[in-house]
């Protein structure tokens, strides 16, 4: 007797399967909107611990899957931790959010390393293959990075800043030295990449959340370029890889981002305009998004309304079911589950 294949819908809407209920996860699940995440990071003592802490970074890696039934668990780590590969000291202060040794002088950029020590990293792989071997065979598997452009952006000012304008300001003045911290990123982040894929991810995602700052020329030339450099470098080794890209607050440029990266999805935030995003996307690629995460603290009617809004603008598509950005900590639980009850009960 033959055994049915395992049908992971997560999966399936990337390799061109528009499925009947959109596939659902959310950017942040693991997080502090969950009580039991909150314990366990009270346990692991500083962030960058319980990242590199397998068996706690699978467990909160798993918590919003036991919570949700989510199409998708996405491995519990952080952007940075490319730097950190690279030798840069990466701390995060308590509200205050992550610190680099900063990077913002052509003299500073000449001590970075070109090449990432990868034994840093791999606690990051055990916690995929531990996630692994306990999720349900139907969840997809997400692995991820942060885009070379926003992990620069923290490099260069040492934090994160309302616009990222010291990293603008060094590409402008010194493209040649930004060049550098760029390309080691490139280089660094498809070897992660694809670890996380040898480790058991289903699918990577490409975190630019910093996009948004960019005008078009250097959007093109610090955003697009080496996000298609990481696919390429990613798809030579693993063909079939499937790629999320998210450059937040894109907008009109998503259709030159989608059309030159090659990556099978785009993660869209909020603010984008659903028609730019059915002509011009979604004919192209898969679309994932885009509910605004601060509806999802209000709860209520407008949460249904705008639940609804982003079916009808988009699940007659492709379309990967998820929030504009990351889920805030102030979330109630209970708006979560009206979410993934409204999406669940939609079958267009």
């Amino acid at each position: 007797m033959t055994q049915n294949p395992i049908v992971k819908p997560l999966v399936e809407v990337l390799s061109g399967r528009r499925q009947l209920v959109p596939p659902l996860w959310m950017m942040r699940q693991a997080g502090r909107y969950l009580p039991e995440y909150r314990e366990v990071r009270a346990k692991a003592g500083g962030f960058l611990d319980l990242c590199f802490t397998p068996e706690l970074a699978a467990e909160v890696t798993l918590q919003p899957i036991r919570r949700f039934n989510f199409d998708a668990a996405i491995i519990f780590s952080d952007i940075l931790v490319i730097p950190y590969a690279l030798g840069r000291s990466v701390r995060f202060e308590v509200g205050e959010g992550p610190r680099l040794d900063p990077l913002d002088t052509p003299d500073k950029v000449a001590t970075l390393a070109a090449a990432a020590d990868f034994s840093k990293l791999e606690p990051v792989f055990e916690a995929l293959r531990r996630v692994r071997s306990e999720l349900d065979p139907k969840i997809a598997l997400i692995g991820f990075c942060g885009a070379p452009w926003t992990v620069a952006t923290y490099m260069v000012a040492g934090q994160g800043t309302p616009d990222q304008a010291p990293a603008r300001m060094i590409a402008y003045r010194h493209p040649e030295a930004f060049s550098k911290i760029i390309d080691a990123v490139v280089e660094n982040s498809i070897v992660y990449l694809l670890g996380q894929l040898k480790a058991g991810a289903d699918v990577l995602q490409i975190f630019d959340t910093w996009a948004g700052v960019l005008p078009p020329r250097e959007f093109e030339r610090w955003s697009i370029e080496p996000t298609k450099r990481i696919v390429e470098g990613v798809r030579k080794q693993a063909p079939g890889a499937k790629i999320i890209g998210f450059p937040r607050g894109a907008g009109a440029l998503l259709p030159s981002y989608v059309e030159a990266t090659g990556v099978n999805a785009v993660s869209i935030d909020w603010a984008t305009e659903p028609s730019l995003i059915r002509e011009k996307v979604q004919n192209r690629v898969v679309v994932q998004g885009n509910l605004d995460p601060l509806v999802l603290i209000a709860g209520g009617a407008a949460l249904d309304q705008s639940i609804d809004d982003v079916l009808s603008n988009y699940a007659d598509g492709r379309l990967i079911f998820n929030l504009g950005h990351g889920i805030q900590p102030e979330t109630p639980i209970a708006h979560v589950e009206q979410m993934v009850r409204r999406v669940r009960a939609y079958g267009g």
